[in-house]
């Protein structure tokens, strides 16, 4: 499941700040380079980075199994045509390319949530957001990192019992229905206990966070970043 991951790679050893400014600089350069030979140099730095990360590409495309037919079906939906000669593979180009790019950083976030403890990724959306929109935003933040994960569950359990009951013989559209109609019934009934749960444990807007400090690993990384952004504003430019 899409969640951290105790380790003691390079990536998770970096503040949360300097992973976060890599991201930045790595989407900056994504949308700049949108060439299939500029997206090959990114799919060779995204595998850098996952090895960074100790995280294996199999392992994140795992991870995002669930986002890939989404993904896939952008470029042949726009392939169609109403008329002869009804498949126009060149019109498929772009859409695929763009696909692939959001697969790029999809590959390099779910690197960071591995990595990176939810705590410190609240701590450090509170520390740079002030007032209680930071703590508000920090909060969402942990929320999402936690409740995801359980989601997923839910949705694998969800689909594992249909196969178990033979549901792979029903036609596509029902198995489709039955699935989005159990994960949202299941995603409703976790958010009233996940709600019950808070008020039990006397939720706080504002907990102790981890103290965070760059440390010199930082450095490379945060030079990393930087030629990142500069790479994507000279393209603009």
């Amino acid at each position: 499941m899409l969640s951290y991951e105790p380790g003691d790679s390079l990536a998770h050893r970096l503040d949360p700040r300097s992973k976060l400014a890599v991201q930045i600089g790595f989407v900056a350069v994504a949308f700049a380079y949108t060439t299939p030979r500029g997206l090959a140099v990114l799919t060779a730095v995204t595998v850098g980075m996952l090895a960074v990360a100790a995280t294996p590409p199999w392992t994140a495309l795992a991870e995002l199994k669930y986002v890939l037919p989404l993904l896939a079906a952008a470029p042949a939906v726009e392939a169609l045509t109403l008329g002869s000669p009804w498949v126009v593979v060149a019109d498929a180009v772009a859409p695929a390319l763009a696909a692939y790019r959001i697969l790029l950083v999809l590959a390099v976030s779910a690197a960071y949530v591995r990595t990176t403890p939810v705590r410190e990724s609240r701590a450090v959306v509170q520390r740079h957001v002030p007032g209680r929109t930071g703590q508000f935003l920090g909060m969402s933040v942990a929320f999402v990192f936690r409740f995801l994960p359980v989601l997923q569950a839910d949705l694998a359990r969800i689909r594992d019992a249909q196969r178990a009951r033979l549901g792979t013989e029903r036609p596509v559209h029902e198995r489709i229905a039955s699935v989005l109609l159990s994960a949202l019934d299941g995603a409703f009934d976790r958010s009233e206990r996940f709600a019950d749960a808070l008020q039990a444990r006397c939720f706080a807007w504002n907990p102790t966070l981890p103290a965070l400090r760059f440390t010199w690993l930082d450095g490379p990384a945060l030079v990393v970043a930087g030629g990142f952004l500069l790479a994507a504003v000279v393209t603009v430019v």
